[in-house]
């Protein structure tokens, strides 16, 4: 009997114990209290919430952060409840993460200010780094890096000791360097190797940051810190040059193709073509129609678009041009102005027929996935859609030499530019060549109109943009001459982009021409002069 009352007495005593604990209030945690500070309505409460929040490590924390900045943080002032509402619209206790059912009455948006938005996104870049993701990882460590929050610290320092991938734990030492920097109690040591750093990353970002620096700084910090931003001022100008070599190489690339096709029927048929600049609208409007075709009708096949656009172009632009050869050039040969007028002419009927078809407007032509987007090589930002004309023009241009150097077209192309009469009495149908050398010249054109529908609007006056420019290539390179043409349309491409940062884009182009007219007074055959005893004479 006696062990039967121990027994209840032992189940009574651990109930009222069980009891007593339920009955004593929960004790508010560093984090229940960091939440409640944004219910008081006080910047300076605001920002200690978000920089004790950020570092605590619970997961209620990124939800709450990127709530306060899209504004869906509220607070009850009488209560200190802090509430988050979800992009669906649930609300929940920021504190426990418990559902609610409504916001109370007196509930209000949490106030920020421009300050407290740059430490709300330094934080939400703190609370990516540990993201499973590397590039959120990388992206996150910018974000520390340029706004240098110190309540960042801690986390970085966690994250770069876990860090295993190479490119993400490099970002992550210059954000703790950016932090070290401009962190006050940061002994000299550790700013001196911050600076190091930074000096090591070499880019606009790195250089804004040296120069940001106070007059506060150790000596020592400050002489190494203005070293370091003489060394990243050198570096950087010699990348804008290499960035301004890169863009003349696309400006070159684009001259070329528009060029190439006047090239070889100036220097074949001594024709001056003003319609020539139309040819490479049409082979533009040819994409555009391609790309409408396929949206409408074979969506999946859009990469493939451009593929399909290019002999489409070269077919429609060339036809056009034998048409134009046989029906108007060739009642006009041997009359220069007469067929500079004609062509300049036949060049306005054929803007207007495209406006009537099409419209005044620009047209949409889209890029393929694979020639969208850009990547980095050192501090120069190089893009996949120009750099894939760079490469299609020059297998245009080995395609080219290859044909006129091993078809019989080609032979007897060289052959009429060089002596048109000796190669007429060897039995050559010199209007046959004439004929072919424009269709030729104009689907190349067409093909030129398909790689600048990728970088330029397509409109009735596309090809106005370019006719000159091809005229001064060709001229500048020597008439009928494809190296020349190619080495006149880098030459000229380069030499524009150097000056334009100098002179300016119109006083440029004008420096260009006054170039070319000095040049020409020396060399009037241009670079690469043909030879032949007709071309001589």
């Amino acid at each position: 009997m006696s062990a039967n009352f121990l027994d209840r007495f032992r189940a009574v005593l651990l109930a009222i114990l069980l009891a007593a604990c339920f009955a004593v209030p929960a004790l508010a945690g560093p984090f229940e209290d960091a939440v409640a500070k944004f219910a008081n309505d006080d910047f300076s409460d605001t920002d200690e919430a978000i920089g004790a929040v950020a570092t605590s490590g619970n997961p209620l924390a990124f939800p709450i952060i990127s709530a306060l900045q899209d504004g869906r943080l509220s607070a009850d002032p009488d209560t200190k409840q802090v509430f988050v509402t979800g992009a669906d619209g649930k609300i929940i206790d920021a504190a426990t993460g418990a559902a609610v059912d409504k916001l109370p009455d007196n509930a209000a948006a949490v106030r920020l200010n421009n300050r407290l938005r740059r430490a709300v996104e330094a934080a939400l870049g703190g609370l990516t780094l540990l993201s499973p993701d590397p590039a959120k990882r990388i992206a996150a460590a910018q974000s520390v890096f340029k706004s240098h929050d110190e309540n960042a610290l801690p986390v970085i320092d966690g994250a770069l000791a876990k860090e295993t991938n190479k490119a993400v734990k490099a970002a992550f030492a210059e954000a703790r360097a950016a932090i070290l920097l401009y962190k006050s109690d940061a002994t000299e040591l550790e700013k001196l190797e911050a600076v190091a750093v930074i000096k090591a990353r070499g880019d606009q970002e790195a250089l804004a940051l040296l120069t940001g620096l106070g007059s506060d700084v150790p000596p020592n910090v400050a002489r190494i810190a203005a070293s370091a931003i003489a060394s990243i001022q050198s570096d950087l100008q010699m990348w804008s040059m290499v960035q301004n070599a890169w863009y003349g190489l696309s400006l070159g690339s684009v001259l070329l193709l528009a060029a190439i096709g006047l090239a070889i029927t100036f220097g074949v048929m001594g024709v001056i073509n003003m319609a020539h600049g139309e040819m490479v609208m049409i082979g533009a409007y040819t994409t555009f129609v391609v790309q409408e075709v396929i949206r409408t009708r074979y969506p999946d096949l859009f990469d493939y678009s451009l593929l399909i656009a290019v002999p489409l172009a070269f077919l429609v632009a060339g036809a056009i041009g034998v048409l134009i050869e046989r029906g108007i050039i060739r009642f006009l040969y041997g009359r220069p102005l007469e067929t500079l007028l004609a062509t300049w002419g036949l060049s306005l009927v054929l803007q207007q027929a495209v406006r009537t078809m099409f419209g005044p407007t620009n047209r949409e032509v889209g890029n393929p996935s694979w020639m969208s987007g850009a990547f980095e090589l050192g501090q120069i930002t190089i893009t996949y859609n120009r750099l894939w004309i760079l490469c299609f023009t020059l297998a245009v241009f080995v395609i080219l030499l290859a044909m006129l150097r091993y078809t019989a077209l080609g032979l007897e192309m060289r052959a009429v530019t060089q002596n048109r009469r000796m190669a007429a009495s060897m039995g050559i149908a010199t209007s046959r060549v004439d004929a072919l050398t424009f269709g030729l010249g104009s689907g190349i054109a067409g093909i030129a109109g398909v790689a600048l529908s990728q970088i330029d609007n397509v409109s009735p006056n596309l090809g106005q943009s370019y006719i000159i420019d091809s005229f001064m290539v060709v001229v500048f390179g020597g008439v009928g001459n494809l190296w020349g043409t190619l080495v006149g349309a880098f030459t000229l491409g380069i030499a524009n982009k150097f000056l334009e940062p100098v002179a300016g884009a119109v006083l440029g182009k004008i420096a260009i021409l006054v170039l070319i007219i000095l040049f020409i007074q020396k060399r009037p055959r241009g670079l690469f002069a043909l030879k032949g005893r007709a071309v001589e004479a």
